[in-house]
């Protein structure tokens, strides 16, 4: 199983979360995936609203991991 990229955007508000997931979809080929890690539930609520090619997790309290596939 291949490694999946994540990004750390612990503490960051928006938009520089959005900003990164931006550019990292750029860099993907179609079908790969990363995972972004955030603190932020205002990060959740733009990224579910902007991107509907992902899937949300709250692995604690607080915690979410978000996977993003390239279409």
């Amino acid at each position: 199983m291949e490694k999946i990229k994540v990004l750390d955007c612990f503490g960051d508000i928006c938009p520089i979360p959005v900003l990164k997931v931006k550019k990292e979809l750029k860099k993907l080929e179609s079908g790969e995936q990363f995972m972004l890690v955030t603190d932020h539930s205002c990060v959740v609520k733009s990224i579910s609203e902007k991107y509907d090619n992902i899937m949300i997790e709250e692995p604690m309290n607080g915690v979410w991991e978000i996977i993003f596939t390239k279409k």
